[in-house]
């Protein structure tokens, strides 16, 4: 499922794939995508992007003429560059380049969302305002992650994923930061010390790096695509030895979502003085 890391390479390729170019037409299916939206505004979409953010997992796009595109990837949402008149399996929406490219937005599932607005009231949507800290855009330290997720009495991975404190962050990296960190996603924030609070906080800085490295390129993978490779070093690895540890990594359901902890580097009460630490890099 896209997370932060996914959507700002998302941003990033569509930026570089657009350009200076202006789009020729805007053509949209059918479909939930747009849920309550009109999807007759979307052909409204033409002439130059002026501006392409991201903001947790949605994209705010700007069009020339003051028109605007809220824009969710969902579960298996993604946006793919193919040529004019090359298929494209599962295209719920097109963008048509006047250099004859088409940008494709491919949502097998159809959990992502589209929703054309005028760009003035972009950043003032509901879906956005309610959006916690970006670690990526708004940076993020140890005293400011406490002060946004430290009063939950929710996990701390729950917590983590809480968009309303912490944009961007999901099921895979929030695993992945709290491995690195080398504390359980069970563990209540109430009982993190500032020093865990800073490892933390570097810890989503660095699989946030991460994701955005391995993700870079001209069409991202994800962990659900048929034949990806897992290059996660605790989430989806319920069985397999740890990477630092060789103990048997664990799963179990947390809010409905399965979460892979090692216990030996992730004990779920605070750690003694002189344990080691699953490595934060």
């Amino acid at each position: 499922m896209p997370e932060l890391p996914e959507v700002e390479i998302a941003r990033r390729n569509l930026v570089r794939w657009i350009g200076p170019r202006r789009v020729v037409k805007a053509e949209a299916d059918d479909t939930r995508v747009f849920r309550g939206a009109e999807r007759a505004r979307f052909s409204a979409l033409k002439g130059r992007v002026e501006s392409l953010e991201r903001r947790g997992k949605y994209l705010l796009w700007t069009f020339e003429a003051g028109r605007g595109l809220l824009a969710h990837l969902g579960m298996t949402g993604k946006f793919v560059r193919r040529q004019k008149g090359q298929p494209e399996p599962y295209s719920r929406a097109r963008f048509h380049l006047e250099d004859g490219t088409v940008i494709h937005f491919r949502d097998p599932r159809l959990f992502g969302r589209m929703e054309p607005v005028p760009a003035s009231e972009l950043r003032a949507l509901e879906a956005i305002q309610s959006l916690g800290r970006d670690p990526l855009e708004d940076g993020l330290t140890g005293p400011q992650l406490a002060e946004a997720v430290g009063t939950s009495r929710q996990d701390l991975k729950v917590a983590l994923m809480d968009q309303g404190r912490l944009a961007g962050l999901g099921n895979i990296h929030a695993a992945e930061a709290l491995f690195r960190a080398g504390l359980h996603p069970a563990r209540k924030p109430d009982t993190l010390t500032p020093e865990d609070w800073k490892r933390l906080a570097r810890a989503i800085h660095a699989t946030i790096a991460f994701g955005l490295e391995e993700q870079e390129g001209e069409e991202p993978v994800y962990l659900e695509d048929g034949g990806a490779e897992n290059v996660f070093r605790v989430y989806g690895r319920a069985g397999q030895p740890c990477q630092v540890c060789q103990s048997p990594v664990e799963s179990f359901t947390q809010a409905g979502r399965t979460t892979h902890v090692c216990p030996e580097c992730q004990p779920l009460k605070a750690q003694r003085p002189g344990r080691k630490r699953a490595p934060g890099r």
